[in-house]
Order: structure tokens, then C-alpha cells, then sequence
């Protein structure tokens, strides 16, 4: 039985490819948000949800901050900017460089605006020397003398999760619990289904073209037998993409298909028969409403 009586709603942000997700996937315990080594994975704004002790934390993964080149990067930026705004503290994930770059400065800025609090996670320590990072705590420190804290850490390892979640519990304030035991982020399984698919995109592509898709579940059902069936639609950008998506004899788009069928199987526990189709809709990213129908939607 859950002991809850405290909650935190604490934002992750930082530019793309920073390691907000695994952050997120490495707090929860399990995976909730797709990863990959390319920027801008995280389209949406996902909740990671934590019970530790008698506190839960919500945890907002954002989208990276950049600059837009379409209406969706638009949306984008709109939900990193809006997921500022009435939460208990904000999580400014950066990498273990001396240097404040502008997504930094805008994204402190904003911080600034909202007077929240906030603490500075200096991530992938486990990619350089301890003595490396001291320059980039001056560095921040010189940007701006207000954060809470600045915490070491390593989502790849693990390292400084517990003086994290620690920090972090000082931000909680008494409440009920808003989400269930066991439930571990706000995504329907429709949704989570859809973004594994769409993260081995990432992972199987190369340049510009994964960036370009987009993934909608037409079919998502259970038979009696408890075999899922799931049928999804990818969409891309222009029909050489399309070819290449397929590939020669259907042999990238088997595995991709069955790449994703694997972490969807472990995902829901239990069986997965899966359909997919690869569908043109040019330059989907430039229009709001290709983009609004797609799912990306403010509201």
C-alpha cells in the first residue's frame, strides 16, 4: 500500500541530445521515453512518474530547446517554454563543457522569468575526468549565481541519481497522489507503441530522413488469445524517403518492424503482431495542421 502524502512537479530541460530522456528512463526505473543519438527525439512533453519513500515526482521530459525550422519545431519550443511555468523546480541538464552556449542562457533566462527554482545537472560525467569539471561549474556559476544546486551525474551509470533525488525532495509539498502505483508515466500504451517504432527510425536511418517521419497506430486491439495487434502507418516526407524506409525486398522496413515488435512485446507483456505501411505526406512538418493531426498538439 502506497504511503504518498507528498508530490514535486520537477521539468527536465536542456538543448537536444543532452540526455534528458535517459535521465528520465534512469529515475523511473524503466523505459518511458525513447532514446536515440540523434537531436530532437523527444517531440512531445512526456511524464516520468517516481515514488520514493513518501514522495512522488513527476518528472516532465522536454523537447530539446533550438531553433525552429518548421511548424513543428515551433510546437517544440512552444512545450519547453510552457513547461516552465508552475512547476517546483526545473532540472538544466547540460554536457561537461565549459561553456554556456545560447539554448543554456535562453533556458536560464526563462527560469529566471518564472522564479523557480532551479538546479544545474552537469551530465555524462562518466565520459570525462573529475578535474574536468570544475571549469564548467564556473562557467554556470559566472552565467548565473541563483541555481539551488549543481549536481555531478551520470544517467548512463547512474552515478549521483540518489543526491539528485535527494535534492530534489526538498521541493516536494504536501499533496495527493496523482498517479496510481505502478503507473509510471502519462502515455497511453497506444502512444508508447507508436514512439518505439518510431525511435527505431532513428536508430536504422541515416541524415535528415528519420527526422522527417512520423508514426500514427491505426489499429491497436486485443484478441481473446491476448495477442495485441497493431497496425501503423509511417509517414515520410518525400518518396525517395519512402523507398529507403522499405529498403531493397522490404528488408529495412522488417527490421525496423521487428526491432520495434521486440520492445513493444516488453513493453506490454504479451505477444505483438505487427503491420506496418510507409505513406508519403510531403513536407508534413511545415503544416500546422499535418502537424496537429499527427498528434502534437499544444493542448
Amino acid at each position: 500500500m502506497s504511503e504518498i502524502t507528498k508530490t514535486a512537479m520537477i521539468t527536465l530541460c536542456g538543448r537536444p541530445n543532452v540526455g534528458k530522456s535517459s535521465l528520465t528512463n534512469a529515475l523511473v526505473g524503466e523505459k518511458v521515453a525513447i532514446v536515440s543519438n540523434k537531436a530532437q527525439t523527444t517531440r512531445n512533453r512526456i511524464y516520468g512518474v517516481v515514488n520514493r519513500r513518501d514522495t512522488q515526482f513527476i518528472l516532465l521530459d522536454t523537447p530539446g530547446l533550438h531553433k525552429p525550422r518548421s511548424a513543428l519545431g515551433d510546437y517544440m519550443v512552444k512545450i519547453v517554454t510552457s513547461s516552465l511555468a508552475d512547476v517546483d523546480c526545473a532540472l538544466l541538464l547540460v554536457e561537461p563543457i565549459p561553456h554556456v552556449g545560447a539554448p543554456e542562457q535562453a533556458l536560464i533566462d526563462r527560469v529566471r522569468e518564472e522564479k523557480i527554482p532551479c538546479i544545474l545537472c552537469v551530465n555524462k560525467i562518466d565520459t570525462v575526468e573529475p578535474a574536468a569539471l570544475l571549469p564548467v561549474i564556473a562557467a554556470y556559476n559566472e552565467a548565473w549565481e541563483g541555481f539551488d544546486a549543481i549536481i555531478p551525474l551520470s544517467a548512463h551509470t547512474g552515478d549521483g541519481l540518489d543526491d539528485l533525488l535527494a535534492e530534489l525532495g526538498k521541493y516536494a509539498e504536501e499533496g495527493p497522489q496523482l498517479f496510481p502505483d505502478g503507473q509510471t508515466s502519462d502515455q497511453p500504451e497506444r502512444q508508447v507503441v507508436g514512439e518505439l517504432l518510431r525511435e527505431k527510425l532513428l536508430l536504422c536511418l541515416d541524415k535528415e530522413i528519420p527526422h522527417g517521419t512520423a508514426v500514427e497506430v491505426t489499429k491497436f486491439s486485443e484478441r481473446d488469445s491476448g495477442v495485441i495487434d497493431v497496425s501503423a502507418t509511417i509517414y515520410c516526407e518525400k518518396a525517395s524517403h519512402k523507398g529507403i524506409i522499405i529498403g531493397k525486398h522490404g528488408d529495412m522496413l522488417k527490421k525496423i518492424s521487428s526491432l520495434a515488435r521486440h520492445d513493444m512485446e516488453k513493453f506490454m507483456g504479451a505477444k505483438i503482431y505487427l503491420e506496418t505501411w510507409v505513406k508519403v505526406k510531403e513536407n508534413w512538418r511545415d503544416n500546422v495542421n499535418s502537424v496537429r493531426s499527427l498528434g502534437y498538439r499544444d493542448e
